[in-house]
């Protein structure tokens, strides 16, 4: 108990209520909670009820919490604040204590609120009984445990389900879709989101209740939404006419609706709201303190994940925005190609990848392609592939090799500040002669589209991902030469669109050729046609395509070009060498001095192995004129002149020089800074018009390209 001459505290002259002697006979105990001092004051009957003795209880209501189990007290709390702010002159609630011996007791309270002239309470006088036995004797506790756990199921399920929305929409259909509204009782939901001061509708409600005007409202406007933003408070609407008094500007619009009554509730995340939820309902009047405290719970998890959707679209639309920038914002145009390009942003996924594609346009009647993918699914990944993509794009330009190229890069990609990697594709075509240079760095195979078409996949042989082969040291990109005749397309893409949940790569391989044989012909139609696919299983990664179909009719003036760097103690560079020579004289029209050409260039190129200490770089072009001829030139970074000398008596060394210079037109010798190169040049005759496709030349180890 306590005693009010032990303070300074100011309490009311009457303080503490004395009850009627009838509560007593009743076992009603009574309470007076002075609401300025916080002090309450319980008689003996309301500490028997609460079983606390009366020199264990100091007046504050404080101490009785380790009576009530956990939850109870917030209940209760809950149902008393939200009484004291509506205006409610007073409460009644079932509640469950736990005494002493550790068993619990159903309790039962009643208070009536007293307010001062301004409306303002400050100070409650009610009663507690135990109601034990009157709902063992009843259907109320059956009803009352059977309503708290519907309840419960309710805030549950619709939690459950908002953990899986990604964005506003998902919450919105969340909402609408997991029975929450019909368990609820509501017919429809309004919701508005919280935007520099102003209030953007989001979620309409019914059908035809769109008032003009709304989808921007200020916090200051006499709204529902609001009201509950400005004070943070949730807004009961309990009647027709407590709508329409309390709103008439809103009113006039819904009337014709059939809504009876509505639930208004700030969404308060972080301490700050982000927007508010309105639940519209016909045919109910009134909320009971059970319901309130359901929508103000719901009201909590539904803030929490409405903020995690519009955090992630923020940070979504940011990558995508990055992304966009970092890819090329158009296409250039090629002489002898066709080119489409797509990109598709995840439609699941947390995030915007580092996906990328791009056409680089080369002397000679080039072009260079690549796809790329760098690890993660960030803004860091977005960024990372923005600068990635412009190092190869520089590096090609400059005239490196595709080998060349892509070691390069992967030594930038290491030696930035970042521990992500990434796979690419870099594939040079010479559109006048349709032959294709092609390097893979950890990533999926291309597919190849016949004119007639069939699509099949081109196995190439690759290196590690860039960035790793940097860290590993293991740089030698292998060089894949193939055939890309007119009519034919080469498709690069990523892997988010082959691969499918279940299945293995091979498998999503596969059954990208088979939708392709049968798929457009049309390369622009084929693309959309292939992001349409992902779409429709529901792909969750990125997605880059880029198709390259050659021309038949197209010959530049400068002739073409194909270069290749030949590494010494690498018998694969060597015969991949000697297999660019052997299809660039097949595919530049130069069958009749095949032999010609291709023994001077192995006997160049073996000089420059054996007589030097690095490798060499191997060129093969066609000249312009009035006299077309194929030039082959072999560069390595010895400024020591070749000499024509006799073969020795064993026969083995002396007839490399001799040989060009009996086999090729004209040959020579040229300083390049530090190294030279030793040319040779071949007369051919012009390019006999193509006829069918050609077969793609096979690799030296057989494997068709």
């Amino acid at each position: 108990m306590v005693d009010r001459a032990a303070g300074a505290l100011s309490l009311p002259d009457d303080w503490p209520a004395h009850p009627d002697l009838s509560l007593a006979l009743n076992r009603m105990g009574s309470f007076d909670w002075d609401l300025d001092s916080g002090l309450m004051h319980l008689d003996q009957p309301a500490l028997d009820v609460f079983d606390t003795p009366a020199d264990v209880y100091d007046g504050r209501p404080e101490t009785l919490a380790s009576r009530f189990p956990r939850g109870e007290s917030t209940r209760l709390d809950g149902l008393v604040s939200q009484a004291l702010k509506d205006g409610s002159t007073s409460y009644g609630a079932y509640f469950r204590i736990r005494c002493r011996d550790g068993t619990l007791r159903w309790t039962h309270t009643q208070g009536s609120i007293l307010r001062d002239t301004a409306g303002r309470p400050h100070r409650i006088i009610g009663i507690v009984r135990d109601a034990t036995q009157e709902l063992a004797d009843s259907t109320a506790r059956v009803e009352l445990d059977a309503e708290r756990r519907r309840q419960t199921s309710v805030v549950e399920s619709t939690t459950a389900a908002l953990a899986h929305a990604r964005t506003v929409k998902d919450v919105i259909d969340v909402l609408k879709d997991s029975h929450g509204l019909e368990h609820l009782g509501a017919t429809s939901l309004v919701m508005g989101l919280l935007e520099a001061g102003r209030i953007r509708l989001v979620a309409e409600g019914p059908e035809g209740s769109f008032v003009p005007g709304t989808r921007y409202t200020r916090v200051d406007e006499q709204y529902p939404m609001s009201e509950v933003i400005r004070t943070l408070a949730p807004r009961f609407i309990e009647s027709k006419e407590d709508f329409a008094t309390s709103y008439p500007r809103l009113w006039p619009h819904i009337s014709g609706l059939g809504i009876t009554s509505a639930a208004y509730m700030p969404l308060i995340a972080q301490a700050r709201p982000i927007g508010a939820l309105g639940l519209l309902y016909r045919e109910k009047t009134g909320f009971t303190t059970e319901e309130r405290n359901l929508l103000v719970a719901l009201g909590s998890s539904i803030a929490q994940s409405l903020q995690r959707a519009v955090l992630f679209e923020q940070e979504h639309d940011l990558a995508e925005g990055l992304q966009q920038a970092m890819l090329p914002r158009r296409i250039p145009s090629v002489p002898g190609a066709q080119i489409a390009v797509r990109y598709r942003s995840a439609r699941l996924g947390r995030d915007i990848g580092g996906d990328w594609y791009d056409v680089i346009p080369l002397p000679g009647g080039r072009v260079g392609a690549i796809i790329g993918d760098v690890q993660g699914h960030d803004t860091h990944a977005a960024a990372v592939m923005g600068q990635l993509r412009i190092v190869l794009r520089a590096y090609a330009a400059e005239g490196h090799t595709p080998a060349t190229v892509m070691a390069r890069a992967s030594v930038f990609l290491h030696e930035l500040d970042t521990d992500r990697f990434a796979t690419c594709i870099y594939a040079e075509a010479d559109l006048t002669t349709g032959v294709v240079q092609m390097v893979r760095a950890g990533h999926i195979d291309p597919l190849l589209l016949g004119a007639d078409g069939d699509c099949r996949r081109l196995p190439v042989d690759g290196g590690l991902p860039l960035g790793l082969s940097a860290e590993f040291g293991r740089l030698e990109y292998p060089v894949a030469t193939l055939e890309l005749d007119p009519g034919q397309t080469l498709l690069l893409c990523t892997d988010g669109l082959v691969e499918q949940r279940g299945a293995d790569l091979d498998d999503g391989m596969q059954l990208l050729t088979v939708m392709i044989r049968g798929g457009p012909k049309n390369l622009q139609l084929l693309a959309d046609r292939l992001c349409e696919e992902v779409d429709e299983r529901g792909g969750d990664d990125d997605v880059a395509i880029l198709l390259l179909r050659r021309h038949g009719a197209y010959a530049p003036r400068s002739g073409g070009r194909l270069q290749q760097h030949v590494a010494q103690n690498d018998p694969e560079a060597l015969s991949s060498g000697r297999h660019m020579i052997r299809a660039a004289v097949r595919a530049w029209g130069a069958a009749d001095r095949s032999d010609e050409i291709e023994l001077a260039a192995d006997e160049l190129i073996t000089n420059a192995l054996m007589h030097t200490d690095g490798g060499a770089i191997v060129t093969a072009r066609v000249l312009p004129g009035p006299e077309r001829r194929l030039r082959v030139e072999v560069e390595d970074s010895s400024s020591a002149l070749p000499r024509r000398r006799e073969a020795g008596e064993s026969g083995v060394s002396g007839r490399g020089l001799m040989l060009v210079d009996r086999l090729a037109d004209v040959w020579g010798v040229e300083s390049r800074g530090s190294g030279k190169c030793v040319w040779c040049e071949f007369v051919v005759p012009g390019r006999v018009a193509a006829g069918r496709p050609r077969e793609l030349p096979e690799l030296p180890d057989g494997n068709p390209m």
